[in-house]
């Protein structure tokens, strides 16, 4: 139940002929204070209309409105204060926690629409780094959202598996190189040789000759240099994969820059074919004035490609492939411009998706304040940090609780959940400055805290094994329970919200606020107490159990029922 519908319908009768029902709905508020109400209605809005005081609109209202679906409804100032009835609203929503299970807040507003995002996009033959981490985590919590609220995510890793780079590192490869090192430690090996090339050609210019000539071999089709090509794609992606493996993150495909290779042809003969493609010195571009945007190089004056060309071809892949409800990009904001370029030109082609595509850009991640830079020799491996999440959340078990089951299980779930959530609980936008270890803090506003919250509700549960709890007419007085059992009916539009904005931080900032009443209601009440009460309470502890889960699945971190 829509209790602020309930709120607006109670006021629409006595306001009929100045608000429409949907105009109240808007007005209503939620009071920060809660001993000011559970919704509040700024009587002030009213004041030019009536010619009154708010103060007396607001006492005027309270005689006219029927209240008996309220514990009690209230003047305060310039507002009318309406307090939920508390039993009855707690045994509603733990009744439909408790119903739906881990499909509490799942709603079909997709409709089963496929929405491709492009995500994550490692470069062949080159490390993941902590540069890597956000477009991930962020890309693979949008996903789940997605699916939260009835779409079907196609997660597309959009490897960058092509380019002159690769006549590099074959010329490289054939003068310093072996099969065993690569198979034994592919990307160490690649990165190694590829520096070496770079090295080298300073004395030796020839080798770019060289190079050049192994990647239009490449381009042509040449058999030595396809296989090679392939096989440092495929030991790449293997390595990429046990990285993958520990974030928990899967693809539904990985489609990189090479498979539109042969796709490219066709997007820029359409673009001909429409009048959109205009000569400036020597180039192919597209004129974008009309969107106040400089032209769109598709085409250099030699008659190479751009990334644009290779992008236009994947939306138009997209299209016909999934006639996608959505085309999202999980890219660096450092791009923004370049994607409103794409959908520019998208647009001006009449791709039906175009309308569609967002770019969901964010902010940086720093660590010491530093941006992150291969060339100058500031690259964390993202490998290297997994496994120093995982080691020191096995030093804290070991202090706090040497005797957990399971432990190497627990510890990955702990530490490589700490660094995700340490990323989503942030703003996406907002840029981070990495510190592993404040995120593995079992305090403050950590992936940790939230964690040891549901694994507390769930050694609650293991006491109380022996009572059953309902799943309806849960109805709890206790006072202290309130903030939890409201935080638990937000979890819903918590959904729809973070869909809406495409911001996982609203679902990382909601699991710490229900982590936080829960913790506080368990501080300050007697769950386990042998009373009639008792299963209702534990309606509340299963519940709150079931709902933290869920929420950290949403952000890709799994929830230990031990800790």
């Amino acid at each position: 139940m829509d209790y602020k519908q309930v709120v607006a319908d109670t006021l629409a009768p006595a306001l009929t002929d100045v608000l429409s029902a949907a105009d109240i709905y808007q007005k209503i508020e939620r009071p920060k204070d809660t001993s000011k109400g559970d919704y509040a209605f700024p009587a002030f809005t009213l004041a030019k209309t009536f010619k009154k005081a708010p103060q007396q609109i607001a006492s005027d209202l309270v005689e006219k409105i029927d209240t008996s679906k309220f514990e009690k409804v209230e003047v305060a100032g310039p507002y009318l204060n309406f307090f939920l009835d508390k039993a009855a609203f707690s045994a509603q929503i733990l009744g439909e926690v408790l119903t739906a299970g881990a499909d509490y807040g799942q709603n079909q507003s997709g409709n089963n629409g496929n929405v491709p995002i492009d995500m994550s996009s490692p470069n062949i033959a080159k490390p993941i780094s902590m540069g890597h981490l956000r477009s991930t985590v962020i890309g693979n919590s949008i996903a789940e959202i997605l699916r939260k609220n009835g779409y079907n995510p196609i997660k597309d890793n959009h490897l960058g598996d092509w380019g002159t780079q690769f006549g590099k590192l074959i010329t490289a490869y054939l003068k310093w190189g072996n099969e065993a090192d690569v198979k034994k430690d592919p990307i160490t090996n690649l990165v190694k040789y590829y520096v070496k090339f770079h090295k080298e050609d300073v004395e030796h210019p020839e080798l770019d000759d060289e190079a050049r000539e192994w990647f239009k071999k490449l381009e042509d089709g040449d058999e030595q240099a396809r296989h090679l090509w392939s096989w440092f794609r495929d030991e790449s992606l293997k390595a990429f994969k046990t990285i993958y493996d520990k974030l928990g993150v899967k693809f539904d495909t990985y489609n990189g820059e090479a498979f539109y290779n042969d796709k490219m042809q066709a997007v820029i003969d359409d673009l001909k074919q429409k009048g959109l493609l205009k000569e400036s010195q020597g180039a192919q571009v597209v004129d974008l004035e009309k969107y106040n945007l400089n032209p769109a190089l598709i085409l250099k004056s030699d008659g190479a490609s751009l990334y644009i060309t290779r992008d236009i071809a994947t939306a138009v892949y997209r299209e016909n492939t999934y006639h996608p409800a959505m085309n999202l990009y999980v890219v660096g904001s450092e791009q923004m411009y370049y994607f409103k370029q794409l959908k520019a030109v998208l647009t001006e082609m009449g791709l039906p998706s175009a309308k569609n595509l967002h770019h969901i850009p964010f902010g940086l991640i720093t660590v010491n304040g530093k941006k992150l830079s291969t060339r100058s020799g500031r690259i964390i491996l993202l490998d290297a940090v997994l496994d120093d999440a995982i080691e020191m959340a096995q030093k804290q078990i070991a202090e706090k609780n040497p005797d957990l089951p399971n432990k190497d299980q627990v510890a990955k779930q702990v530490g490589v959940g700490a660094i995700i959530f340490g990323d989503l609980k942030n703003e996406r936008m907002n840029s981070i400055d990495f510190n592993l270890a404040e995120q593995l803090k079992f305090e403050g506003e950590t992936g940790p805290y939230v964690q040891y919250a549901h694994a507390r509700a769930e050694s609650i549960l293991r006491k109380a094994s022996d009572v059953t709890v309902p799943t309806s007419d849960a109805k709890i007085s206790d006072p202290e329970a309130w903030e939890t059992i409201k935080a638990l009916a937000d979890f819903p539009d918590v959904i729809v919200e973070a869909l809406k904005e495409f911001e996982p931080s609203d679902v990382a900032k909601y699991a710490i606020r229900l982590a936080k009443a829960f913790n506080k209601y368990y501080a300050h009440s007697k769950i386990l107490a042998d009373d009639a009460e008792k299963p209702a309470r534990l309606a509340l502890v299963k519940s709150v159990s079931t709902v933290l889960k869920e929420a950290l699945r949403l952000l890709g971190v799994e929830a230990p029922d031990e800790m």
